[in-house]
C-alpha cells in the first residue's frame, strides 16, 4: 500500500460543462427546436439502446435523439461562424442541459449569435490562440529529453473553461516539469469547478514527500508521495498534521517530510518530521501518523485550519465528526483532489498489505468518494467537520477517477477506507506518553 510514484495526475482542471447555468440568455430564436437531421425516431431504436440511454445519460430516447441533431447544427454555425469572425470565436458546446453554447471574446460578437439563437458566453482567448497555444506546448514537450517527456501523458484545448489541459505523470520527474512562463493560456488548477482565490500555502490534502533519510541520499524510487491530512496542536503548542501510518517510509524512525521542489527534488524543503505512526499494530488497528512540523513548516503555513477545496480554493475545518451511514463526504488529496461520496459502512476491518509484504488488520469506515494513489494521508469531511484521513481504497491503482468509475461500476463502484479522526485523536494522545501529541486537538476555525 506504499504510494505509488508513477500515477497520472491532472495538472489541469478538466472541463465543466456546468457553465449552462450561468450563461446569458438566448434570443427569441431557439435552436433547441428538434433538427431536422436525418435520423431513425425513438421509437425505432433498439431496446437495448434506449435503456443505456436512459440508465447512463438519464434522459429520455427521444431528448438524445434531439441534442444529438441540435449538436449537428452548432457544429454547422461554429464553422461558419468561426470562418466570419476567426478572432472572435472561442469554441461551442453541449451544456449539460442540452442546449448549444458559443464562446465569444467581444460584445459585438455576442450580440451575433445571441441573434442566431444561441446561448453566448464571453470567453477572454479566442479558439485560434488556444490552438495557437497548444501548439507552442505541445513543442515544447517534443524539445524534451525523451526520458522528461514521457511524463507528459497529453495536452488538450478545455474550450469550456478557455484554457490549455495538461496530463502529467504524478512523480518526482513529473512534478518537476516547469510549463514555459509566457504560455499565459496555462492555468494551473487542481481540480475542475468554479472560479475561486487560490491560496498557495501548503494545507491539508496538499503533497507532501518522505524519504528513509535525507532526501539528497535517497534513490528516486523510495520517495514516498502522500497527502496531508488535518493539522492540529497539542498541549505543548506543537504544530502537528495527521495523515496515514504507511506514508511513513519507517515506522521505527522519524522519517523527514518535505515539501517537494517540482524543478528539483533533492532541494525539497524539510518541514518536519514522522513523531507518531501506526499500521494496525495496537488494538485499535489503525493506520494513521502524527507529522510534527519544525518552524520551516509553521512558517510556510501548516498551522491553520484549511484543507485544498475544489480549484484549489480553501475550506477552514469548523469541528469534528463521526462517521454515520449515508452521511455525505467528501475527500482531499494531492492526486484527485476533491472527491465526493458517503459513508458506506461506519465499521470495516480490511487488510493492509506493506512493502515488505506484510498483511496488517486495519479498521475504519468505507466511503464512497473515489481515492488513487497518492491520496493516502489527506483529509475526509462531512459538511465542514473533520471525520478522517484517507488509508486506502479499491480505485488506488486506477490512472483518474473517470477510469476508476468506469471499470468499478459494475462491482459496487469506489470505495475508500477512511481512519476516523476522533479515533486518531484518542490513539496519538494515549501513545504520547505526555510527550509530543499529548492533548492533541483538530485545529479548527469560524
Amino acid at each position: 500500500m506504499r504510494n505509488s510514484s508513477a500515477i497520472r495526475t491532472v495538472m489541469v482542471g478538466a472541463s465543466a460543462l456546468l457553465l449552462a447555468a450561468s450563461l446569458s440568455a438566448t434570443a427569441s430564436a431557439d435552436p433547441s427546436t428538434p433538427s431536422k437531421v436525418d435520423q431513425l425516431s425513438a421509437d425505432e431504436l433498439p431496446a437495448e439502446l434506449a435503456e443505456a440511454i436512459t440508465r447512463d445519460l438519464k434522459i429520455t430516447p427521444q431528448e438524445y435523439l434531439d441534442r444529438a441533431a441540435k449538436a449537428q447544427e452548432l457544429a454547422t454555425y461554429a464553422r461558419d461562424f468561426k470562418a466570419e469572425h476567426p478572432d472572435d470565436y472561442a469554441g461551442s458546446w453541449m451544456g449539460l442541459d442540452g442546449r448549444p453554447v458559443v464562446a465569444v471574446t467581444t460584445a459585438g460578437a455576442a450580440h451575433i449569435t445571441r441573434s442566431a439563437g444561441y446561448l453566448t458566453h464571453i470567453a477572454p482567448v479566442s479558439a485560434n490562440a488556444l490552438d495557437q497555444t497548444l501548439s507552442t506546448v505541445n513543442g515544447w514537450i517534443a524539445s524534451l529529453p525523451i526520458a522528461v517527456s514521457t511524463a507528459v501523458n497529453s495536452a488538450s484545448v478545455d474550450i469550456v473553461n478557455n484554457r490549455i489541459v495538461v496530463d502529467v505523470v504524478n512523480s518526482p520527474v513529473g512534478q518537476a516539469l516547469n510549463l514555459p512562463t509566457l504560455l499565459a493560456d496555462v492555468v494551473i488548477r487542481l481540480s475542475p469547478g468554479t472560479d475561486g482565490t487560490i491560496d498557495p500555502r501548503p494545507m491539508g490534502g496538499d503533497t507532501y514527500i518522505t524519504t528513509p533519510g535525507p532526501i539528497r541520499d535517497s534513490p528516486t524510487e523510495s520517495i514516498g508521495i502522500c497527502s496531508f491530512g488535518f493539522n492540529a496542536v497539542d498541549d505543548r503548542d506543537n504544530a502537528l498534521n495527521l495523515s496515514a501510518g504507511h506514508c511513513n517510509p519507517s515506522e521505527s524512525s522519524a522519517s523527514p517530510v518535505y515539501l517537494p521542489n517540482r524543478a528539483d527534488v533533492d532541494s525539497s524543503s524539510l518541514v518536519g518530521h514522522f513523531s507518531q505512526s501506526s499500521v494496525g499494530e495496537n488494538s485499535a488497528g489503525l493506520d494513521y501518523s502524527v507529522i510534527t512540523f519544525n518552524q520551516a513548516g509553521v512558517d510556510a503555513g501548516l498551522d491553520r485550519p484549511e484543507v485544498r477545496g475544489a480549484q484549489g480554493t480553501t475550506l477552514t475545518v469548523t469541528g469534528t465528526a463521526n462517521p454515520v451511514v449515508g452521511a455525505p463526504i467528501c475527500k482531499s488529496g494531492q492526486t484527485s483532489s476533491f472527491t465526493c461520496g458517503v459513508v458506506a459502512a461506519d465499521r470495516v476491518e480490511t487488510q493492509l498489505v506493506m512493502a515488505d509484504g506484510d498483511s496488517r488488520t486495519v479498521r475504519g469506515f468505507a466511503g464512497t468518494a473515489c481515492t488513487l494513489a497518492g491520496d493516502s494521508g489527506g483529509a475526509i469531511i462531512t459538511g465542514t467537520l473533520a471525520l478522517g484521513i484517507t488509508s486506502g481504497s479499491n480505485s488506488s491503482g486506477a490512472p483518474n477517477c473517470n477510469e476508476a468509475n468506469l471499470v468499478l461500476a459494475t462491482s459496487g463502484g469506489t470505495s475508500n477506507l477512511g481512519i476516523a479522526v476522533n479515533d486518531i485523536v484518542a490513539a496519538a494522545d494515549r501513545a504520547s506518553g505526555g510527550g509530543v501529541g499529548s492533548g492533541i486537538r483538530i485545529r479548527t476555525g469560524s
